[in-house]
């Protein structure tokens, strides 16, 4: 399957694709881990994009495209792709269309994860992260075996400092200016699947009824 999956932070997106990865062999991809991966890997836009990077700028909308543009025709993306958060702004779906049809790429579809405001700061107000493994726990679903400690490696847990309430409101606020046109700009084009996504599996058997899989 070949999809972007849209949604506000804490809407599940990772979750989501984790779960359709396991499904078909598709790749998850987000800006932050090709642009890792670039750098990591030293190509020529690799160590462009480090050199903004370095110095605190975000990388040009161009050279995220041209990392993309590598990234897609990789053999592992044959299988299908789903965009995590990406694009985030108009200028890049525009730039996005351009390059899809560029590589001669056909979307399955779009997927707009719809969770409520406040489901979203429950969520990641009661996340917390392993500083050493990174694993994710969250104290009402989830919580660790012994408080505090990773279940996983014995690290210590904590709340990342951009998931306080005061945080996240200030990140869904970006999201509803920057990234939440991009619904009315794919809904104008004819691809665009709304889905209540506070169940990560009714998500994924609706988008398997899409996509007929």
């Amino acid at each position: 399957m070949r999809l972007i999956l849209l949604g506000a932070p804490g809407a599940g997106k990772g979750t989501v694709a984790k779960l359709l990865t396991d499904i078909d062999g598709s790749v998850q991809i987000s800006t932050g881990d090709i642009l890792r991966a670039a750098v990591k890997e030293g190509t020529e836009l690799g160590k462009k994009a480090e050199s903004f990077m370095k110095a605190g700028e975000l990388v040009p909308d161009q050279l995220i495209m041209d990392i993309m543009g590598e990234r897609l025709q990789e053999d592992d993306c044959q299988k299908g792709f789903l965009l995590d958060g990406f694009p985030r702004t108009i200028p890049q779906a525009e730039a996005l269309k351009e390059l899809l049809e560029k590589l001669n790429i056909q979307l399955d579809g779009v997927i707009n994860l719809d969770v409520p405001r406040d489901v979203i700061l429950d969520r990641l107000t009661t996340r917390r992260t392993c500083v050493d493994c990174g694993a994710i726990y969250n104290v009402k679903s989830s919580p660790t075996k012994v408080e505090g400690v990773c279940d996983a490696c014995g690290g210590k847990v904590v709340q990342r400092d951009d998931e306080t309430e005061e945080a996240i409101s200030k990140r869904l606020d970006v999201f509803e200016e920057q990234t939440a046109p991009l619904v009315g700009f794919y809904q104008k084009a004819g691809n665009l699947v709304n889905i209540n996504a506070t169940s990560s599996q009714v998500v994924v058997d609706t988008i398997k009824t899409h996509v007929g899989i």
